[in-house]
């Protein structure tokens, strides 16, 4: 899912590329930015980038690559 908001899908445009409902990508992604401690998508992006947790390296901005899991 941390994946998934690093791109510029919408969170049912994100549901649908994962197979879930757009609730559930809500439910993950107000997880994800508790636990990260943020307030909102490019934040968290920011943070997991920090963390290494992710790497949004020079590719298209529709995808980015996982760091370390």
């Amino acid at each position: 899912m941390l994946e998934q908001l690093a791109t510029h899908r919408t969170l049912s445009e994100i549901g649908d590329h994962l197979y879930v409902s757009r609730n559930t990508v809500k439910t993950h992604t107000v997880s994800i930015y508790r636990k990260l401690l943020v307030s909102g998508r490019s934040e968290a992006v920011e943070r997991a980038v920090e963390l290494e947790l992710l790497d949004v390296g020079p590719r298209a901005d529709t995808q980015a690559v996982a760091g370390h899991r």
